[in-house]
């Protein structure tokens, strides 16, 4: 699929912590490196020696896609530094194709989550307890 997708691959970049697996998982079928963005100080950054080459051609690869936003984030790290983005990929897109990552985005599945403001929930929404999982707020 990014083969077909994207072309070649030198290099993938996931975000951590979810997207580690998936995106070393990618890099070894592809044949190719795997390195992943951490956040400092909030925001998603190359760390502990990783680099990216001149000229790699690059694929950004995670879990799940929901809005966009860890996607979008990961990706502002990786134009930090020389290397051609040519686009993402997920095993699950929550948005069904509607999140904008800024570049093309494949998925192995898309699925239609519906997201509701806190103040506009259905009523047996409701009556769950919220909980928050995820790795935003996980800092180094």
């Amino acid at each position: 699929m990014i083969r077909e997708s994207f072309g070649e691959v030198d290099m993938v970049v996931s975000p951590a912590i979810g997207g580690i697996i998936p995106g070393y998982e990618t890099a070894r079928a592809l044949g190719c490196k795997a390195v992943f963005v951490e956040r400092e100080d909030g925001e998603f950054q190359l760390r502990r020696g990783f680099e990216i080459p001149e000229g790699a051609r690059i694929v950004m690869v995670e879990d799940i896609v929901t809005t966009g936003l860890s996607s979008r984030e990961c990706i502002a790290a990786i134009r930090k530094h020389p290397g051609k983005l040519l686009g993402a990929a997920c095993i699950v897109d929550r948005s069904n194709g509607t999140a904008d990552v800024g570049v093309p985005l494949v998925s192995l599945l898309k699925m239609d989550v519906p997201a509701y403001p806190a103040d506009q929930l259905p009523p047996e929404l409701a009556a769950i307890p919220a909980t928050k999982p995820g790795s935003r707020a996980t800092t180094a």
